[in-house]
């Protein structure tokens, strides 16, 4: 009973950590020319959460230690590649359509909270050819980076 009144007791203290909590949509700066509605659409669905300004912050994206991985997350994907700061060159841009093709986006820990942003095998095509159209192709797609 005492170790369960500890996890308790670290679980309310860590919520104190300013860390995570702060959930910011920064406004949209221009987003790429996409060959279609429905590739953005797709993008928006299963990419867009973290790779750009207009992120839905759950529910549990208030509580940590979960909002802290969330934070770093969505953070590091505006960073990496973000669809609404467009102005700016985004060197991972033509790696899109491999990234999708071989199973890295989305990655397989964010889809059991984001069931939308699971892309049937038709879907998924889709969206390779439409970031082919829109962004751009990696020189290799024959090869996982």
């Amino acid at each position: 009973m005492k170790i369960l009144g500890g996890i308790v007791l670290v679980l309310l203290v860590i919520q104190a950590v300013p860390y995570g909590h702060t959930h910011t949509n920064p406004p949209a700066d221009g987003e790429p020319t996409w060959d279609s509605p429905q590739t953005k659409q797709l993008f928006q669905r299963a990419c867009f959460d973290c790779h750009s300004n207009e992120t839905t912050w759950p529910w549990y994206s208030h509580v940590a230690p979960v909002s802290w991985l969330l934070a770093c997350d969505v953070n590091g994907g505006r960073r990496h590649l973000n669809f609404t700061d467009w102005n700016e060159p985004h060197k991972h841009s033509k790696d899109v359509s491999n990234q999708v093709r071989f199973g890295e986006m989305p990655p397989w820990f964010y889809l059991p909270m984001h069931p939308a942003a699971k892309l049937s095998d038709e879907e998924k095509q889709r969206l390779i050819e439409g970031a082919s159209k829109s962004l751009g192709v990696q020189n290799s797609a024959d090869s996982p980076h």
